[in-house]
């Protein structure tokens, strides 16, 4: 009985597929970026900024190989399609905001547009879950995406490394920022707000 109470904890783990720690590895990646965020608002050192966007890449990487592992070991599983809607929410929707929040976007209408960014991404990976296998047509692979992918938004980090890289951060922001009624916009966070648009339309886009 205490051997088996013992063992318990570690079932879990047991059921895990290669490809799953993979999706795990791009989880922690993007928490990894969010805590360099942290670190760089308490000390101000911008290496921090180019860790966190490595960091997101890094998980990028990670995504890629997950599905490629998965679909080489013919090991894909509902579990894992889950997990990796998780570690996509955390990589790749709430990082990139904790990133831009970092890098200046930090007024009143910045944060709702930030969070209605993480919100499309949660929407658009729980409409893929549940549609993906009437896009397949009862096959393995998805043949288009409704809605730009989540990872699109790499792209987001991509421009905050090179804002970074220019200095172009905190009060030096590309495009500076409007007051309206009282409260603070920088324009360059309405890229988010297209970002997220596209993620929830119902635009195709093919899966090469």
């Amino acid at each position: 009985m205490a051997l088996f109470k013992l063992n318990k904890p570690f079932s879990l783990i047991r059921e895990f597929h290669l490809a799953d720690w993979f999706t795990l590895a791009n989880a922690v990646c993007g928490t990894g970026a969010m805590f360099s965020m942290m670190t760089y608002l308490q000390t101000t050192n911008v290496m921090h900024i180019y860790f966190a966007c490595g960091m997101v890449l890094a998980a990028g990487v990670f995504d890629v190989l997950d599905g490629r592992i998965a679909r080489w070991r013919q090991k894909a599983s509902a579990m894992g399609r889950e997990l990796d809607s998780l570690a996509d929410v955390i990589s790749f929707g709430v990082a990139p905001a904790v990133i831009a929040y970092g890098c200046g976007m930090q007024g009143l209408y910045d944060r709702i547009v930030l969070a209605g960014f993480v919100a499309c991404g949660v929407s658009r990976l729980a409409r893929y879950n549940v549609t993906a296998e009437a896009l397949s047509d009862g096959g393995d692979k998805v043949k288009y995406f409704e809605g730009t992918p989540i990872p699109s938004s790499l792209l987001l980090v991509v421009m905050l490394f090179v804002a970074a890289l220019q200095g172009a951060v905190g009060d030096s922001l590309w495009f500076g920022s409007v007051e309206i009624a009282g409260f603070t916009l920088h324009p360059l966070v309405l890229l988010f707000a297209a970002s997220g648009s596209l993620m929830v339309s119902r635009i195709r886009f093919p899966k090469f």
